[in-house]
């Protein structure tokens, strides 16, 4: 069986080569990456599938047309099949009766079906041929070709892949031996054959593939060769391959070298990683007389290979990495007159001289040779960073040999002296970036560096505070970092055009004294013993000094600062309210954090750009005084002893207080916000509250606010609309009158409170829609009555009497007349003993003389004389122990009501339902529960959970549930798992069914 790929072909058993059948249907994938490769013959048609190819051929220059062979029988390297079908398939060379037979010349109509990517075989009288590729030159012998089949398939530039090498050689093709459609252009064919081939062109002009292939690398070059002959030819054009990338890649010799005759004006050639890069360096120089860039490394090279750099003489740039110079030899010279760029990184060699007169920029980083002689009169940046083998006097002889260097990298040098800093400073004037770092013998004693403007010293064991003096003197400073240096104790500078500044883990550092206009940004962290900070500028905006322990005194003149963090800053006082109040520094700030700075006891500030406070976690502060007109944000999370806290003015929308139990007094004046929290504000006894578009005030368990208090918040905050007095045990008739004011409000929260009336709600609430009143038990009977028999509160939907001491009376009149009541809940309410709305409407209306006749006269009476249709809709009896029978039949109007909650009434025992809108309906823990008959053709979940009733009366009830879903039955003793048969039986809609029983 042979597998075809690409360029080349393998023999698995030349024995199964006579068994084939003549007409070979058969899928042959070869997995590559992300590609894979189908041959597939049928009828004479053999095609490969997209991402396969198999045809390649040569020319330097794919655009001429002049260029072309007349001929390409000498140039193919053909497949050859048997005649007839039969036999086997041989390649060329082989043994066999078969003959192979060349393409015809390129047909001047080459342009056909360019959308069609599938190659084609096609057959004579004499015998089938399917090409797999061409010579690489015009006139090549099928010798020179074989090796080049060899070539492909021992190359690996992809690793474990032909595909790139193969497409470098495609992409250089001038044709194909196939039309552009796949087949075979044959003069020979009927013009009937030629005319089955459907023209289709696709609009790219030359010009417009080149635009668009310049934005491809290498790899989808190679893809987008396999398209067509167009574009075949617009990938291998000369611009796109300038770089030769070969980086970590497994090419050959022979690979390269080809490579370099098909691009001989490649002007950049990456070998790096390459194996044998001593040889490929040395083909690269000598046949690649415009390179400009190379770069190589991880192997030795030779002393030829820099011998042979002159050669190179359009060289620019030389990088090598990680690699042996030389051939045991004790110096390597470097001599180039147009070098401008030269990287010797990570590697080994003991001396090295570097003769480059128009050299501009040096690295020897990593590299452990001894004496660096530079003869670079034009080089402006020196890179020795981490070259540990280099002694002082050396460093000092390779600097000073450079009189134009402005850069100058000596990090990780530990040899290096003040000596040595001040000869550099003296011999390279220009000097404008230095990275001492690691250099524990440096001092910047005596040291004068004028023009520098970046100063990196990170580590310096020897830099202390008497080094500022030397640092003062780099009027020109821009940037400069001194982390890790242990033995600094303080910075004292004024440096005009200093902008940036580091300070990190210095463990004696203490006082900072910066006065520079132009700091825009400064890094000061885990300094411990720093306790104060002086910062004059005008450029600053953003000032993080986090985690600062021991800073006491904060000094800011800092005309755009406009972001503080200051977390945990444990000892700074209530002096800090200073520097960010009016007049302290900071007219332009608005963020500022003070999180968990528990020092902190009364802070006040006043400020007109404020925007956002955060003070999370200052549990010490007792006192919060806020004059701050633009303030949006505040936190005060774990302010939990703030007894006083002003706000006036402020510009906040929304406060929640409720985290600050200890609240005693508070002012507000807010002339935007819409809602207050005051939730849990138990102590909270004086309020002032001047909020106009305050539209929600929740004042759950404020004990101890008084009807005074309520009534000046009513007076000035008219827009409220939703009011919650939960536990509000202090607010008397006073403070509920006061509510006639609030014309807006139709939520009103009493629940938990000792009302003994419900007069002022009646008359001074005349837009209720919620009326919560759980736990009220000093309300009577009677003070229900204004809802039944006045009409009163003619608009209110949702009623909570929860756990309220109402008798049945009261309750069966509240259910029978107040009809307007979409929501009502009768949570716990002891002295209910049973829901009957059978006969209870006919006794009432008879009853109840003085009953507003207006009621019944509702646009949804059913007639005269007749109880209107109820619009409840959300009804919950939970947990009342003393309710025996539920009967709600078709008389009780209950033409809204949708759910219906009974859970934990315990001695519910028969429930009757008709309602045809009721969809939830829960009875769970029922435990009485015998009977229940339903009439709810949509119901949809039914709750028995812990019920008693067994499986027949379940059966028996969603019988007339025609859309019931979800059904639970979990925990009810009398139903077990086989009944699940019997309920789905009995209602086919449902869909879930819960039950915690085993068979």
């Amino acid at each position: 069986m042979r597998s075809w790929c690409c360029l080349c072909f393998t023999s698995d058993d030349e024995e199964e080569q006579d068994s084939l059948p003549p007409l070979i249907k058969a899928d042959h994938f070869i997995e590559d990456n992300n590609y894979k490769h189908s041959v597939m013959a049928d009828d004479g048609n053999f095609a490969i599938d997209d991402g396969a190819f198999a045809i390649a051929f040569e020319n330097s220059n794919p655009y001429d047309e002049a260029n072309r062979p007349p001929s390409l029988d000498s140039a193919m390297h053909g497949i050859v099949l048997p005649e007839d079908h039969g036999g086997s398939w041989r390649a060329q060379g082989e043994s066999s009766s078969g003959s192979v037979v060349t393409p015809m010349a390129v047909d001047e109509e080459c342009d056909r079906d360019l959308h069609n990517k599938r190659a084609k075989v096609y057959s004579n009288s004499n015998s089938r041929h399917y090409t797999t590729t061409a010579s690489q030159h015009v006139g090549k012998s099928s010798s020179s070709v074989d090796e080049d089949i060899a070539l492909c398939q021992a190359s690996n530039v992809l690793p474990g892949n032909d595909f790139f090498y193969s497409n470098f050689k495609w992409n250089n093709s001038n044709g194909s031996p196939f039309d552009s459609s796949g087949g075979r252009n044959d003069e020979d064919e009927s013009d009937t054959s030629k005319s089955e081939d459907v023209e289709v062109r696709m609009d790219l002009t030359d010009d417009l593939l080149h635009m668009v292939f310049s934005f491809l690398d290498h790899i989808n070059l190679c893809r987008a060769a396999m398209v067509c002959r167009q574009w075949q030819a617009a990938s291998a054009h000369e611009e796109f391959w300038k770089c030769l990338n070969f980086e970590n890649r497994n090419i050959s010799l022979e690979q390269f070298e080809d490579m370099c005759q098909r691009y001989p004006n490649a002007i950049e050639v990456n070998i790096f990683g390459a194996p044998a890069n001593h040889l490929l360096v040395m083909k690269a120089v000598s046949s690649l007389r415009n390179l400009e860039v190379l770069t190589l490394g991880k192997g030795q090279l030779g002393d030829l290979f820099f011998h042979a750099l002159a050669e190179c003489s359009m060289l620019k740039t030389l990088n090598v990495n990680d690699a042996a110079l030389g051939n045991n030899i004790q110096e390597i010279h470097i001599n180039h007159d147009r070098l401008r760029h030269l990287q010797l990184t990570k590697c080994r060699v003991a001396r090295i001289t570097v003769r480059c007169p128009q050299l501009e920029t040096l690295s020897l980083k990593r590299s452990n040779m001894a004496l660096a002689a530079l003869i670079c009169p034009l080089l402006y940046l020196l890179d020795i960073g981490s070259c540990h083998k280099l002694p002082d006097a050396a460093i000092r002889s390779a600097a000073t040999s450079c009189p134009q260097l402005e850069s100058l990298d000596m990090s990780n040098c530990s040899c290096v002296s003040d000596e040595t800093l001040r000869e550099i400073a003296a011999t390279c004037p220009n000097l404008r970036i230095l990275n001492a770092s690691y250099c524990p013998n440096i001092s910047l004693e005596s040291v004068r560096l004028t023009m520098l403007t970046i100063l990196k010293l990170h580590s310096c064991e020897g830099i202390t505070s008497a080094s500022m003096a030397a640092i003062a003197y780099s009027s020109m400073l821009e940037v400069l970092e001194l982390d890790n240096c242990n033995l600094l104790t303080s910075v004292s500078l004024d440096l005009p055009r200093l902008q940036h500044i580091r300070l990190v883990h210095c463990r004696k550092f203490a006082d900072l004294n910066l006065r520079t206009i132009m700091l825009s940004s400064i890094m000061v962290s885990n300094c411990p013993a720093l306790h104060r900070i002086n910062i004059t500028s005008n450029s600053l905006q953003k000032l993080a000094l986090q985690k600062q322990e021991n800073l006491t005194t904060l000094m800011l003149q800092c005309q755009c600062l406009q972001e503080v963090d200051l977390t945990d800053c444990e000892s700074l006082t209530n002096s800090i309210c200073e520097v960010f109040s009016a007049g302290g520094g900071c007219p332009m700030l608005k963020s500022l954090v003070l999180d968990n700075c528990e020092s902190l006891t009364a802070v006040e500030f006043c400020s007109s750009t404020l925007i956002s406070l955060s003070l999370v976690g200052c549990r010490a502060v007792t006192s919060l005084k806020l004059t701050c007109p633009c303030l949006e944000e505040v936190c005060l999370d774990g302010c939990d002893h703030l007894k006083t806290a002003s706000f006036c003015p402020v510009a906040l929308r929304s406060l929640n207080l409720g985290i600050c139990p200890k609240l005693d007094k508070l002012k507000l004046e807010a002339p935007c916000m819409v809602s207050l929290e005051l939730k849990g504000c138990g102590v909270l006894s004086e309020a002032s509250i001047d909020c106009p578009l305050l539209t929600s005030l929740d004042a759950s368990f404020c004990s101890e606010l008084k009807d005074d208090c309520l009534s000046a918040t009513t007076a000035s905050c008219p827009l409220i609309g939703s009011l919650i007095l939960m536990s509000c045990r202090s607010v008397g008739s006073n403070g509920l009158y006061s509510l006639g004011g609030l014309k807006k409000l139709t939520v009103l929260d009493l629940s938990y409170t000792f009302l003994v009336s419900l007069q002022p709600v009646f008359e001074s609430c005349l837009h209720l829609k919620v009326l919560k009143l759980q736990a009220c038990k000093d309300l009577t009977d009677t003070s229900l009555e204004p809802l039944y028999k006045q009409g009163a509160l003619s608009v209110l939907q949702e009623l909570d009497l929860s756990y309220g001491t109402f008798c049945q009376s009261a309750i069966e009149k509240l259910l029978a007349f107040c009809t307007h009541l979409t929501h009502l809940s009768l949570n716990g309410c002891v002295n209910m003993h049973d829901l009957n709305w059978g006969t209870t409407a006919g006794q009432l209306s008879e009853s109840i003389g003085v009953y507003d006749s207006s009621l019944f006269s509702r646009d949804d009476a059913s007639g005269p004389g007749e109880q209107p249709n109820r619009l409840l809709q959300n009804l919950n009896c939970v947990g009342c122990p003393n309710i025996r029978k539920v009967f709600i039949p078709p008389i009780a109007r209950c033409v809204h009501l949708s759910s219906l909650n009974l859970s934990l009434s315990a001695n519910l025992k028969e429930v009757d339902i008709t309602c045809f809108r009721l969809c939830v309906l829960n009875l769970s823990h029922c435990t009485a529960l015998e009977n229940l008959k339903l009439n709810c053709p949509r119901l949809s979940s039914l709750f028995l959970q812990s019920c008693n009733i067994d499986e027949e009366a379940v059966a028996s009830a969603i019988l007339q549930c025609s859309t019931l879903e979800t059904l639970d039955v979990r925990f009810c003793p009398k139903v077990c798992s086989i009944s699940m048969v019997r309920l789905r039986t009995a209602c086919p809609s449902l869909k879930r069914v819960f039950s915690s029983l085993s068979a």
